[in-house]
C-alpha cells in the first residue's frame, strides 16, 4: 500500500512518512532504513559535531536511497561549514528548525535540494516561506525535544492556511501511528514527521535502555520545562523549551528552577556523570506525547508499514462511508 500526497511528489517518495532528524539517535542507520521502507529519511545534524556529520554522511553516501539531513538552526549559524559538509553528501533535503532559514536558503536552493523548515506559528511560517521554503513542518507541542506551547490541532491548520497550497505542509509532535497520520491529512497535512515512534526503533542509535523506557511510559508521561537544559547548562533561546519523559530528576527539581540555578554548578556535574553513565533516573530521554502508544521496538520498516497500513483503512473506510451516505 502506499499514500500518495504532494509531499511524496515532491520529494520521490512512496510513504508521505518523515523521519525527525533526532539529535544522537537518528544516524545513519536509521536514516537509510526509513527512507529504504518507502518513507523519508533525515539524518539528525543535531548541536553540530563535526567529527559524527563526517562519519554518518560518508556512509550516507554509499546510499542509493533519498535522504535528507537535518540542522538546528541557531547552532548551525555558529558552525555554518558544517552545511558544505551535508551538503557534500547530495541529500535531496535540508530541514532546518528554530531559527530564521534565509541564511542558509540560498546556499542549500543552489544545489538543487529541497528546503525543509519546521515552524511553530505563523510567523516562523511565513519567515519560512519568504526564505524559499519548499516545505513546511508545523510542530506542536506535543512533540518531543524542543517546542513552544502551540498544540497540533491548532497548529497545523494555521500553518496549512498560511501556506495556501504555495507548498505542501507536514504535520509533527505527539504523532505515533497510522490513526494520527489519517488525522492529520484529514487536517489538511501532506504527511506527518515522527521521532519517538522512531525513536522506538531497531536502528535508532539510542540506548537500549532508553528505548525500554519509551515502551514502559504511559500516556501522561511526558513534561515540557526549562529542567534538563539548565541541567545541560545549555538553555535554549526563548521560547523553547524542552519535552522529556518524567524521571527523578525531574519530580526534584520541577517548580524549584530558581534553587537549581543557585545550584547549578552541582546539578550540572551530577547530570554530566548521569548522562555519561545513562542513568535515566537523571539523564532526559525526549519524547512526545504520543509515547503512550508505543509499545515495542521493531525494525523501521515495520514501523513505516504499520502506520501506511493503519492510515489506509481510515482513509478507506471514511470513503467509503462518504459513498453510502
Amino acid at each position: 500500500m502506499s499514500i500518495s500526497t504532494p509531499l511524496s511528489a515532491l520529494l520521490g517518495i512512496e510513504h508521505p512518512i518523515l523521519l525527525a532528524p533526532m539529535d544522537l539517535v537518528a544516524g545513519a542507520r536509521l536514516t537509510m532504513a526509513v527512507s529504504a521502507a518507502g518513507g523519508f529519511g533525515i539524518l539528525g545534524g543535531g548541536y553540530g559535531d563535526r567529527a559524527w556529520l563526517e562519519a554518518e554522511t560518508a556512509k550516507l553516501k554509499q546510499f542509493a536511497g533519498p535522504f535528507g539531513i537535518g540542522f538546528i538552526t541557531w547552532c548551525l549559524a555558529e558552525q555554518p561549514e558544517l552545511l558544505d559538509i551535508a551538503l557534500a553528501a547530495r541529500p535531496r533535503a535540508i530541514m532546518l528548525s528554530f531559527g530564521d532559514p534565509k541564511l542558509f536558503a540560498s546556499r542549500i536552493k543552489a544545489t538543487g535540494a529541497r528546503l525543509i523548515c519546521q515552524v511553530q506559528d505563523e510567523a516562523s511560517a511565513q519567515q519560512a516561506l519568504d526564505a524559499g521554503a519548499d516545505i513546511l513542518v508545523a510542530q506542536g507541542t506535543e512533540a518531543g525535544g524542543h517546542g513552544t506551547d502551540r498544540a497540533l490541532i491548532d497548529v497545523v491548520p494555521a500553518v496549512i492556511d498560511l501556506a495556501a497550497g504555495r507548498v505542501p505542509v507536514v504535520a509533527a509532535g505527539g504523532l505515533a501511528d497510522g490513526r494520527g497520520l489519517a488525522a492529520m491529512m484529514m487536517l489538511g497535512a501532506s504527511g506527518v514527521l515522527l521521532g519517538t515512534r522512531f525513536y522506538a526503533s531497531l536502528e535508532a542509535d539510542g540506548a537500549d535502555e532508553a528505548k525500554k523506557r519509551l515502551c514502559a511510559a504511559g500516556s501522561g508521561s511526558t513534561v515540557r520545562s526549562i529542567i534538563f537544559d539548565l541541567s545541560k547548562d545549555h538553555v535554549w533561546p526563548a521560547p523553547f523549551t524542552g519535552r522529556c519523559l518524567i524521571n527523578d530528576h525531574t519530580r526534584r527539581w520541577l517548580g524549584h528552577e530558581v534553587e537549581m540555578m543557585q545550584n547549578l554548578k552541582t546539578v550540572a556535574a551530577e547530570y554530566a556523570a548521569a548522562r555519561a553513565a545513562r542513568n535515566y533516573d537523571i539523564a532526559a530521554i525526549s519524547a512526545g506525547q504520543g509515547v503512550g502508544l508505543i509499545h515495542d521496538i521493531p525494525p523501521a520498516a515495520e514501523i513505516v508499514d504499520r502506520i501506511v497500513t493503519e492510515a489506509e483503512q481510515l482513509l478507506l473506510g471514511r470513503r467509503n462511508f462518504v459513498s453510502a451516505v
